[in-house]
């Protein structure tokens, strides 16, 4: 049975492919190179620090890191709102990335959520 860090695992690196895929579209298409670059940096850092939970120093290091995961999960809706409220994005764009990044933030809250309780 797959431990629910490792499906955290595999959803983040699927998320930040399709980030990597929107913000090329984002440079490429649409010219747009701000808020691409802000959302590929967080987009791909949830997968990253899900990474280094799993190489984590102690339990609280791996809740910490969770935690820093979830932040960058959140701030990327901030940054895939925001080039959708300015129409660089419609809405069944945002739409699609949006569900995919908010399955992924529950996930992770319920890891940290879960991973607190064992303390």
């Amino acid at each position: 049975m797959n431990k629910p860090e490792n499906i955290i695992k595999g959803k983040s690196f699927a998320f930040a492919i399709r980030v990597v895929k929107l913000s090329t579209y984002l440079i490429e298409s649409k010219k747009e190179f701000v808020l691409s670059k802000q959302f590929l940096r967080s987009g791909t850092a949830i997968g990253a620090l899900v990474r280094e939970a799993q190489n984590a120093e102690s339990h609280k290091d791996f809740i910490h890191k969770l935690a820093i995961s979830q932040k960058e999960c959140d701030e990327s809706i901030y940054w895939l709102e925001l080039p959708t409220a300015t129409d660089y994005l419609n809405q069944k764009e945002f739409e699609s990335l949006n569900s995919d990044a908010l399955e992924l933030l529950k996930m992770i809250r319920s890891a940290i959520i879960t991973s607190k309780k064992k303390l």
